[in-house]
Parts: structure tokens; C-alpha cells; sequence
């Protein structure tokens, strides 16, 4: 299939021009690798490349990508040492070659080119393209879309393909949109293997909140052929890791773990554990069913002998992966085993149908109104997100994307993307951070052939439709018999039961009352025919009829009986929900009926305290009061900076500003902090909230005026000579903004003299210093050698993924901050910002 015709719905436009949909088969290299990716063989790989190159003295201060084309004998040789300890992959010298980095260095043709003639003259079995991070943030957190991201990885593959590679290795991820970007550039312009690993700090998710199963679920989904973990954490605390992928993907799983924590010998980086413990530490994780093994930082060809007699004559231990509909977010994983019952609730809520006020703000470009219908269906239990866009006059091929972005970046919840456009459908799942639900197919040739394609493309789940050409069937057995038809049509797209949910589409009661138990009767015949999971849009029941509540709970408790699993409703609904909550006590899934019990502590009866037993319309959604004080606090928590400037000057009319700062912005703040620091919040929502307090200040000043808001302190941000690694940095310094200090970022690769100078010139007391390089850290440590001697009461805070605490406090830093959060407490302890 030509993917060229159109990268916003490529799928959908080459189906439009007439090319038959063929899936993805990769191109093995030999039979050997091709059961290495059936999971019947194991498959060894290299160790670290940026360890042997500072132990051959290069690389410091420069790319190292560079030394393919100033120094390849250099780097053959690494790779021969790997090949002669028994690696039958290298990785090539390639991981920062993309054109955001080179720049006007070298092309990222030319470098791939002689990374790769280096990886072959070493007389390695295979040669792994290896793709890095882009070094930058993704939207919206950043400027990148993902559209430019995906242009860049597609230079990379392109390179890596005409250089004669056998293999991707897309390693040290830590953004499941950018991964997502890449191995769909290697999917859709190669035919070549693609190995994808992310790497995880020790609460167990990446630095963007990603866990190892929302990883595995999504990356199985999208296409990658081996699934994994590298870099961060020595392989004892990558066990579980890896554990926990391989109990939700049957791909083969591969770890490359670093040999412990970094610390410095005479001026030089090492590593805790020694090849001895990392091959005992390794061996525990083949016996798990790793298939796929190697080493990265601190690893040497040492380490990869120890691991090459490991896995020889043996073969992958079996294991077995329960099947189960599972639908993810970058942070989140809802799961529908087949062989248990289990529900979820999917809230309807961002659907413009009957709703003026979000047709309004959909027409106007209000997205934040949109994300604060998403919030308040998540506080108020919802498990996934349907998103529909569709207006009349509204592009729904550019707006549907952009409110699943934001929707992503606020909340934690899978999206089902909901929509009659297969453009639009695939425009948003293209770009979508997680393993979406597609609502939706139906029985329709038309819509087979268009929805289909898209959901195998993008390893989708899918909500089929029961109806066809004829319309709404009437009776449960022709329902099932369309259900079945649409599980068929499905398998021949590789789509399997468990990635189906049938909706046997609810009919008002007010028109034809014969119809719901027919419905009720259809879930059941479905779900005992075809083994598939079952959804419904519930309040479809009580259209025309008063007191649809009551109804529409009603028919919720017996759907649930005949064997409902996903429920399209309004958590906003205390009547529904309570049907939910007492329905996952019934069901065993509510274990010791403990959420129940908790909800329901204190309850009194409605019809005992003399309330009418009656309710009315669907409960509506929360709005924010901006009368009360407590409206920035909601607005700082749930990141709605889109309302953040009326709430704020509408407190000014009654409230001092420096009072509103104190008083309500930062108690917010601080609790953004917490509720980060416990795992509840993580970065995305942490940026968002920060937004958020942002629009409050710059409201304040402009209200009060320059003056009325004092600096909290001047900071100096810096990445290290010879570190070209600034994501980090670039985070910390849109938090410090955010929260009133004063930010002078000097950028990355910057010399310790320009530091020194800085912090004279500006009389500056905190310096903030980032490395992510192990070849870089004695660099930081010459530059806090530096700073002591010119100025010496400066603090120094550092931070970055090769850091520990008490690597931080041998090379002399003041302070060590894991993320951007602890480097804002840091900062007002030391510049005393805080006023109470």
C-alpha cells in the first residue's frame, strides 16, 4: 500500500484510490530470526556503545554519531569486540542520528550509511538500525507535532533501509506518542523487523507516566514485532518489569538492563554490578520467558559473553497470556478478560448531540470546555472516553485529533474514538498515545471495507454495529447473525474476538416496548455464540418517556444480567453509577465490596427521609463556580487554564492579589505536587496544572501591573558540555516559569565558563544543572568545580537519568531533584519564595 498519498489518513486514502489494504509482514533476514520473532528461539544483543567509547577516550564533547564518519575503524571495533563475546546483533552507532540533532553536522543518510557499514564489517549475524529519542517534547507538552515527528523517523528508516540493515531496534523511549511515531515510520516504509523498548525509572513508568503494560499492550497493538525494556535500572529491578509485559503480550519480550548505578573512579563513569551479577540477575528473567537479551549502559562485551553462554541450547520458557479486551492511555489500562466477567464504564458524555452548550464551544474552538467534559466524567467514574465531534460545519479530520490530544494530556483515560468519517476515524487513532476502541463498524459492506482497514492498520479494538443494508433487525437472532458476520469479516483483517465489542443498539421503549427484552436477549445470544465482549448505549431507552433515570437504571441492572460489559452511559448519573457499583459487588469484581463500602459509608435512604424517590433528567455536569475561592484550586488541579483568567479576576474584585497567590494558587500547586509525588497525577496533568497557575499570574499582572507580584528568585538552568540532551531541562524550566521564578536557560552542550559568567553578571544563588549522558557527568563535575571556586556560596542542583542522590553528592551538588516537581520545592526552599 502507497502511504505516501496522504499522512493524515493514509490507510483510508490509498482504500479511496482504489489499492487493495495489505497488512504488515516483516522481511526476516533467515529462518533463525524468523523464530526469534515466533518466540521459539532466544536472540542476543550488544552492550553499550557510549561505555566503550569513553573507555576508548571518544566522544566527549561531540555527537557520537559522528565517529562513523570521522573515526569507523573506532566503532567496528566495538562492534567486533560484541561479536566476538558472542552478540549476534550489533546495534548501530545511530541512536541520536535524526536531523533535529545533526543539524549541519552530517546528514542523517550519510551517518546511517557508515553506521551501518561499520555494523556489517564487524561480521555480525544481524545489524540493528537503532533509533533514539527526537530529544524534544511532543505536543502538547511541546512544539512537536506528531506529524513532524513521524516525517523524521521516516528519514531515519529510509536511511537505514537503503544502507542494508536487517533490523530496528527503537530503544530508550519514554513517550508512548513518539514511539508510536516511530514504528509507524518503520512500519509503513520498511519491510524490516522492528524491536521496541521503553525505558522506566524505578516507580515503574516512564518519565512521561507510561506503564509496562499500557507499553506492551499498545506496541503489540500497533505492529512491533519484539516488545521491551532498556536502559535506567539494572536488570533485578527490571524483573518485574518485564514480568508484568509478559503476563499481557504474547510477542517475544527483551531486556536490556544497565549494569546497576553510575558512580565516578578517577574521573571515569563505572557501574555497580559486575558481569557476574548481571548475567545471575539475567538468567532470573530468561527463566520468566525473556526471549530477547543484551546489555546497555555500563555493559561491556564482558557482560554479553556471560550472557551468550546463558541462553545457549535453550529455548524460550513457555508462557501463556490471558486473552482479554484491553483499551489503554498512555498511563492507563482498562481490561475485559474472556474468561471473567468485568465492566467498564465508557462515558457518552463528549458527544455534541442534543448538547448546545458543547456545540457551541466545538464551533468556537473551545477545548477546554471539551477536556472539562472528559475531567468530570473521569472524577465521576467513568473508565473510558467516547469522543465525538461531528457537527455539520465542523472539521471533524482536524478537530477530532486536536481534542484527543488535549483529552490525553488532561486525563487518564482511554479514548474511544467515535465517529461516521474513516478520515477522521484514522486521523485521531493514527496519533493517538494508547489503544483506542474505534466506534464504530457496522454490517454494511461499505463500512466493513472502510473501518476494517484502519483498525487492523493501527491494532485497534472495534464496536461493531448490528445492522446492515436492511436496517435494524428486529429479533436477537438476526442481531447475533450480523454480529457474527462482522467477527467474520474481521479475522480475514486479523482483528480477533478479543479486540470486538457488539453493540445490539438499544431502541426506545416509548415506541416499541417488545424491543428491549429482544435487546436484552441479543447480548446474551452474542456473547454465548461468538465469546465477544458486548456494549449499549443505555439512555437510547427512555428517549420520550419521563423519569428516564429510573429507566434507564433499570435496564442497566438487567443488561448487566444478560451479560453487558461496557456500558455507553453518563457517569455523571448517581443512579446509573450506584447500579454499577452494586452490580461489581454481585459480579466478585468489587473484591470484599470494598469501593462499594466506601462510596456508600454514611448513606441514607432516599424514600426513609421523605425525598421523592423520582429523579428527573441525567445528572448535569459540574461546572466550576468562579465566585469561590475554591474555583482555582479545581481549575490548578484539573488543568483547565481555558477558564483560569475569568475565575481569576473575578476573585480580584474582592480578593488582594498577593492573598489569591498565597492563599489559593499555591496550596494548589503544592497539592498538584503531592498528588504527583503519590502516582495519582503524572507529568502531562503536572504541566497542565501548571499551565493552568500560569494564566492566574499573568491575569494577576495584568490587572495589578508588573510590579504587584514579587520575583521569587533568578535560576540558572543549564545541560552539561558535551550533553545534547535538553527535554529534561526544558520541563524544569516551563515548571519554575509557571511558578513565578525567574528562569535563565542557557541551553545544552554549554562550556562552564559561560555558567560561571552568567550567574556573576545576574547575582544568581541557584544554578540547575542536567546530564543525561554517562560520558558527560565528569563534565558537571568540573562545572560545580568551577562554580565552587568563582563564586562560592552558590547552591547547585542537578539532575538527569544517569544521577543517583549520592552520585549527586560525590561530585559535590548541594541538591539532587529526580524530577521537575522536587526541583520546584527545591528552589523555594533555597530562594525562600515561599510567603505565607
Amino acid at each position: 500500500m502507497n502511504y505516501s498519498l496522504d499522512t493524515t489518513a493514509p490507510v483510508t486514502a490509498a482504500l479511496q484510490a482504489g489499492q487493495a489494504f495489505r497488512p504488515h509482514a516483516a522481511a526476516y533476514a533467515d529462518d533463525a530470526l524468523a523464530r526469534v520473532l515466533a518466540g521459539s528461539r532466544h536472540l542476543l544483543f550488544d552492550g553499550g556503545m557510549g561505555t566503550m567509547l569513553q573507555a576508548a577516550g571518544l566522544a566527549a564533547g561531540e555527537l557520537p554519531e559522528l565517529l562513523n564518519l570521522s573515526d569507523p575503524d573506532a566503532i567496528t571495533a566495538i562492534h567486533a569486540a560484541y561479536v566476538a563475546a558472542g552478540s549476534e546483533v550489533v546495534t548501530t552507532n545511530t541512536f541520536g542520528a535524526n536531523a533535529l540533532k545533526l543539524k549541519d553536522a552530517a546528514s542523517v543518510e550519510e551517518i546511517f550509511s557508515a553506521g551501518v557499514r561499520c555494523a556489517r564489517a564487524s561480521g555480525a549475524r544481524y545489524v540493528a538500525a537503532d533509533i533514539g529519542p527526537l530529544g524534544t517534547l511532543m505536543r502538547p507538552m511541546g512544539t512537536l507535532s506528531f506529524d513532524e515527528a513521524y516525517r523524521l523517523f521516516t528519514q531515519q528508516v529510509r536511511a537505514a533501509v537503503d544502507a542494508g540493515a536487517d533490523l530496528f531496534i527503537i530503544e530508550t523511549m519514554t513517550d508512548l506518542a513518539e514511539i508510536r511515531a516511530a514504528v509507524l515510520a518503520a512500519r509503513e516504509n520498511s519491510e524490516l523487523p522492528i524491536f521496541a523498548t521503553m525505558t522506566f525509572e524505578e516507580d515503574g513508568r516512564t518519565f512521561l507516566g507510561t506503564s509496562p503494560e499500557a507499553a506492551a499492550i499498545t506496541l503489540d497493538a500497533l505492529g512491533a514485532d519484539v516488545v521491551g525494556i532498556n536502559c535506567s535500572l539494572g536488570p533485578a529491578e527490571l524483573r518485574p518489569l518485564a514480568r508484568r509485559m509478559l503476563a499481557v503480550t504474547e510477542k517475544p519480550v527483551m531486556v536490556q538492563a544497565n549494569a546497576g548505578l553510575p558512580r565516578t573512579e578517577g574521573g571515569r563513569t563505572v557501574y555497580d554490578i559486575d558481569p557476574e551479577a548481571y548475567a545471575a540477575a539475567v538468567a532470573d528473567m530468561v527463566d520468566d520467558g525473556v526471549a530477547v537479551i543484551g546489555g546497555c549502559c555500563g555493559t561491556t562485551p564482558d557482560y554479553i559473553g556471560l550472557l551468550a553462554d546463558l541462553i545457549a541450547d535453550r529455548v524460550p520458557a513457555p508462557r501463556a497470556v490471558e486473552r482479554a479486551l484491553t483499551v489503554t492511555s498512555a498511563q492507563s489500562v482498562v481490561t475485559l478478560p474472556r474468561s471473567s466477567r468485568r465492566i467498564a464504564v465508557i462515558g457518552e458524555r463528549i458527544n455534541p448531540t442534543g448538547k448546545k452548550r458543547l456545540q457551541q464551544a466545538l464551533r468556537d474552538g473551545n477545548v477546554d470546555y471539551v477536556v472539562g467534559q472528559g475531567i468530570s466524567q473521569q472524577e465521576q467514574g467513568a473508565d473510558i472516553l467516547d469522543v465525538n465531534v461531528g457537527l455539520p460545519d465542523i472539521d471533524e479530520v482536524e478537530t477530532l485529533p486536536r481534542i484527543c490530544e488535549q483529552l490525553s494530556a488532561s486525563t487518564l483515560l482511554p479514548l474511544q474514538i467515535d465517529s461516521t468519517d474513516p478520515r477522521a476515524i484514522e486521523a485521531a487513532v493514527r496519533r493517538y498515545a494508547g489503544k483506542p476502541i474505534i466506534n464504530s463498524v457496522n454490517g454494511t459492506r461499505e463500512s466493513l471495507d472502510a473501518v476494517l482497514p484502519i483498525a487492523a492498520h493501527y491494532g485497534a479494538n472495534i464496536i461493531g454495529l448490528t445492522l446492515d443494508e436492511a436496517g435494524i433487525p428486529a429479533t436477537a437472532e438476526q442481531r447475533a447473525a450480523i454480529a457474527e458476520r462482522i467477527v467474520d469479516e474481521a479475522a480475514r483483517y486479523g482483528i480477533g474476538r478479543e479486540r470486538i465489542l457488539i453493540d445490539c443498539l438499544v431502541m426506545t421503549a416509548s415506541t416499541n416496548q417488545a424491543q428491549a427484552l429482544e435487546i436484552l436477549r441479543a447480548v446474551t445470544l452474542v456473547r454465548e455464540r461468538l465469546g465477544v465482549a458486548c456494549t449499549l448505549g443505555v439512555s437510547n431507552i427512555s428517549f420520550g418517556l419521563p423519569a428516564r433515570e429510573v429507566l434507564n437504571a433499570t435496564f442497566l441492572s438487567a443488561a448487566f444480567g444478560a451479560g453487558l460489559d461496557a456500558p455507553i452511559m453518563n457517569p455523571g448519573s448517581e443512579r446509573y453509577m450506584d447500579a454499577v457499583r452494586a452490580f461489581r459487588v454481585l459480579n466478585a469484581e468489587d473484591e470484599g465490596s470494598t469501593a462499594y463500602i466506601d462510596h456508600f459509608a454514611g448513606w441514607t435512604d432516599p424514600y426513609k427521609a421523605g425525598a421523592s424517590p423520582v429523579g428527573g433528567a441525567a445528572a448535569p455536569r459540574p461546572t466550576v463556580d468562579t465566585e469561590s475561592g475554591d474555583a482555582i484550586r479545581r481549575l490548578i488541579l484539573t488543568g483547565r487554564k481555558g477558564e483560569m483568567a475569568a475565575a481569576t479576576e473575578k476573585l480580584l474584585e474582592t480578593t488582594d492579589a498577593l492573598e489569591l497567590i498565597n492563599r489559593r494558587f499555591i496550596p494548589a500547586l503544592d497539592e498538584v505536587g503531592v498528588l504527583f509525588e503519590q502516582g495519582t497525577y503524572f507529568l502531562p496533568q503536572l504541566m497542565a496544572s501548571a499551565e493552568a497557575a500560569r494564566v492566574g499570574f499573568d491575569t494577576i499582572r495584568a490587572h495589578m501591573g508588573s510590579g504587584t507580584i514579587a520575583d521569587k528568585g533568578a535560576i540558572c538552568l543549564a545541560t552539561v558540555k558535551g550533553d545534547i540532551h535538553d527535554i529534561g531541562k526544558n520541563i524544569v524550566k516551563m515548571l519554575l516559569d509557571n511558578y513565578g521564578f525567574t528562569v535563565f536557560d542557557l541551553g545544552r552542550d554549554v562550556d562552564p565558563n559561560e555558567i560561571v559568567k552568567t550567574v556573576k553578571e545576574r547575582r544568581i544563588r541557584l544554578v540547575g544543572l542536567s546530564a543525561l549522558m554517562t560520558t558527560t557527568v565528569k563534565n558537571m563535575e568540573e562545572t560545580i568545580r568551577l562554580l565552587r571556586a568563582e563564586v562560592p556560596d552558590i547552591k547547585v542542583l542537578v539532575g538527569g537519568a544517569v544521577l543517583t542522590p549520592e552520585y549527586a553528592a560525590r561530585i559535590g551538588a548541594d541538591y539532587y531533584a529526580k524530577d521537575a516537581a522536587e526541583t520546584a520545592r527545591i528552589a523555594e526552599e533555597v530562594l525562600g519564595g515561599r510567603r505565607s
